[in-house]
């Protein structure tokens, strides 16, 4: 029998990269959380990635008795001491949009060049049941910041994370060529692999 995970997010971009990922995974369905938006908000405040996913995983896991899937994910800039990092989605302001967020990020870089310029994308996942996380899983991608905007595709800081070895942005990748590559598809293939496994059958 496939695996039936509820997602909690409010974010359209990641609800459909997971349920692609979901769809080429094999065993594993994805649904979002009922009635997500009316439920009370997880305050996303942690100073970690692994924090953040862990405690939105306990929080909506109350208000469902299915297998929760819960994430938190962002930009690492090391030469900005790790900013945005775990408030990648709040960089700018609360009312921010991708677009403000990245000409933000892309001002604080102003005049740094090479290795300056390096990033990672990181994504961390949790898994969790009726206030009990089950696992947590993380992975990351290298690249390095575009000194402009490029590409139609993706969400968030897309146009201007280029991937070095394709030579574009994420925002410039299909959609299923960026599956193949990003911290979210390396962090959700972990868990996915975790779910067929025999130690995940102990525990659900």
């Amino acid at each position: 029998m496939p695996v039936r995970l509820l997602l909690a997010t409010s974010n359209p971009g990641k609800r459909r990269e997971y349920r692609a990922l979901a769809g080429t995974g094999g065993g594993i369905e994805i649904d979002l959380l009922p009635e997500f938006a009316s439920l009370p908000a997880f305050d996303e405040s942690a100073p970690t990635f692994a924090e953040n996913a862990a405690g939105k995983a306990l929080h909506y896991s109350r208000f469902t008795s299915e297998l929760l899937l819960a994430e938190d994910s962002g930009l690492v800039v090391p030469a900005l001491g790790g900013a945005p990092g775990p408030h990648s989605a709040r960089y700018g302001g609360p009312d921010a949009t991708d677009a403000d967020r990245v000409r933000k990020l892309l001002g604080e870089m102003n005049g740094r060049t090479g290795s300056e310029r390096e990033a990672r994308f990181v994504a961390v996942v949790a898994l969790a049941r009726q206030e009990r996380v089950l696992a947590i899983f993380s992975d990351f991608v290298e690249g390095v910041l575009a000194h402009e905007a490029r590409g139609q595709n993706g969400f968030g800081y897309d146009p201007i994370f280029l991937f070095k070895p394709l030579g574009r942005t994420f925002a410039e990748l299909a959609s299923e060529e960026k599956n193949l590559y990003s911290h979210r598809a390396r962090a959700f293939r972990k868990a996915a692999d975790f779910l067929r496994s025999r130690e995940a059958g102990l525990l659900l």
